[in-house]
């Protein structure tokens, strides 16, 4: 169905390709799922699929790529597009429309289906991936995995022969992302579809898939395989992949059932092992709550007497958007050198709380402090210096035209001195130039720039929203390594993530929000391991002993 033949891409101004040498063949009704690090250009090669490279991101193709027996280079996107259906990482560049029902329909208006047939699949496609209660709703006001939910409905509803996804579940819960799995190989199964994935978080994905194309480096032609074998000589795999390597288990695990029929020996050397204590720095006194004030008391604009205990302080916050209540009575309170994980299904509120603490939505009732100041009645230039947030969205952080300017423009910003933010972008993305064009980086090398950018006023509360979007298992090492450093430093972490591998790693505290209400806030270990939906995979295999992580069990075991 898909045909790559010796395809290389260099773009306009590089001096090497940034692929070459692909040359495999993508059998119809199989989904392949394409794995590698990030920038190896895996997002480069879903794009001469759709003909999206290079007809329409510039640059040279050569070799050739056939989709259903027609050429991307002699085809453009809209000469594919009733074969191909693409979703891209960023949703929202591909909306059209206002609302969810008509972004649906949209696909279909353009290839002249007839309106019976339109509004059947429409409806098929709002059960099929949750959508039906937000078909009038404006996408506009979607969280960031419902908005994911409505572009992969956009390109199902025309029923293609190719999907092409471009980490399709990397803003949905885990609820959400397994209902999109589930669909997908429905899809592959019982339709004969073709799909192409690629997606860093391996955990949800490699049981699905029927081959894997492994690039292992910048510039390696792509290896077919078995999804087992290909683990087994991947630099980038899941946790559950990691632990059957730690326990030396041959042929490697792909899901939590087959290694929780291997744990058995592994459980008995646990026995009587503790997992090394998940808490914040040893230094850091989290002080008990004070009781909330009367409302006369909290609307002071700035904190009297002693500074505050707390570095986010939140009471009785209510949020209501859109004629959508956002957030119901939250109270929460951070302390210094704490890492608090919010972790709920898409919609439950957490970005709402995020912008609301860096003073970018205003509360309807309910107070907000921090770092001892309402940050929606603090200037900006102040306020970068107490608090930053990393958007779901990094460009809405980027303006400059390359890496080196992004960098110069954060340190003027920040008052910090020259080269603060140019030192961090260093040890994020080693290796990236200063004159790359921040559109010119993967999504999570785009991310990882934005959180440089906000690092380097270096803000007592740092909130991040969906940090390991784009991220590979290596990228959010580091990530972990330098948020842990930070936190013993005393910086307060908030971050927003469906992640639960992240939360498993990073957090102190996890909160989990369910229509705008708290439900549950308590130490991770707690939290995670009594939820089947937000327990990593490692706690799910060795149940019902309490281990979050690969690495936890590998220190436990010396």
């Amino acid at each position: 169905m898909i045909r790559f033949e010796d395809v290389s891409v260099t773009y306009d101004g590089a001096a090497e390709p940034t692929v070459r040498g692909v040359d495999l063949e993508v059998p119809e009704g199989e989904l392949v799922l394409l794995v590698g690090p990030s920038g190896v250009g895996k997002s480069t090669v879903l794009g001469t699929v759709s003909g999206l490279v290079p007809h329409f991101t510039g640059g040279t193709l050569r070799g050739r790529v056939t989709v259903a027996g027609r050429d991307t280079r002699t085809h453009k996107p809209r000469e594919l597009a009733d074969v191909v259906g693409t979703v891209g990482q960023d949703p929202l560049s591909h909306f059209v429309t206002d609302t969810v029902e008509d972004e649906l329909a949209y696909g279909m208006e353009s290839l002249g289906l007839a309106p019976d047939v339109m509004r059947r699949r429409v409806e098929e496609t709002l059960d099929l991936l949750g959508l039906a209660d937000l078909r009038d709703r404006p996408i506009t006001t979607l969280s960031g995995g419902q908005q994911q939910r409505v572009a992969i409905g956009s390109v199902l509803t025309p029923h293609p022969k190719v999907l092409v996804l471009d980490e399709p579940t990397s803003a949905l819960d885990p609820a959400a992302a397994e209902e999109v799995l589930a669909v997908l190989q429905r899809l592959v199964h019982d339709l004969g579809t073709t799909i192409l994935m690629a997606e860093h978080r391996l955990e949800r994905v490699i049981q699905y898939a029927d081959q894997v194309a492994l690039m292992p480096s910048p510039g390696a032609p792509p290896v077919l395989g078995g999804p087992a074998e290909m683990m087994a000589v991947s630099p980038v795999y899941p946790p559950v992949v990691a632990l059957g390597r730690l326990a030396d288990w041959s042929p490697l695990p792909l899901t939590v059932r087959d290694a929780r029929r291997r744990a058995g020996a592994l459980r008995d050397r646990l026995s009587g092992l503790t997992a090394a204590p998940h808490e914040p720095p040893a230094a850091v006194h989290r002080p008990a709550p004070t009781p909330a004030p009367s409302p006369r008391r909290f609307r002071r604009k700035t904190p009297v007497g002693p500074a505050p205990a707390f570095v986010a302080d939140v009471r009785s916050l209510s949020v209501r958007r859109a004629h959508v209540q956002a957030l119901r009575d939250v109270s929460l309170t951070v302390a210094p050198g704490e890492t608090v994980a919010l972790m709920g299904r898409n919609g439950a509120g957490k970005s709402t709380l995020l912008n609301t603490l860096v003073g970018l939505v205003t509360p309807t009732t309910g107070e907000v402090l921090t770092t001892g100041v309402t940050p929606h009645r603090t200037a900006p230039r102040d306020l970068v210096r107490r608090v930053g947030l990393v958007p779901q969205e990094p460009r809405d952080l980027l303006y400059a035209d390359t890496v080196a300017a992004e960098c110069a423009s954060a340190d003027r910003d920040a008052e910090a001195a020259p080269g603060t933010c140019r030192a961090l972008v260093s040890k994020l993305l080693p290796g990236i130039p200063d004159d790359t064009h921040p559109r010119d980086l993967s999504e999570g090398q785009r991310l990882t720039l934005a959180l440089a950018v906000v690092l380097t006023a270096s803000p007592p509360l740092l909130l991040l929203d969906e940090p390991t979007r784009g991220l590979d298992y290596a990228a959010k090492a580091r990530l972990v390594t330098l948020l842990r450093a930070l936190a013993a430093e005393g910086h307060a972490i908030v971050l927003a993530t469906h992640d639960v591998e992240l939360a498993a790693e990073l957090a102190h505290r996890v909160v989990l929000l369910a229509e705008g209400e708290v439900i549950a806030d308590g130490p991770t270990a707690e939290v995670v391991v009594s939820s089947p939906s937000f327990a990593p995979q490692v706690t799910k295999i060795l149940a019902p002993q309490e281990w979050l992580t690969v690495a936890q069990v590998r220190e436990a075991l010396g």
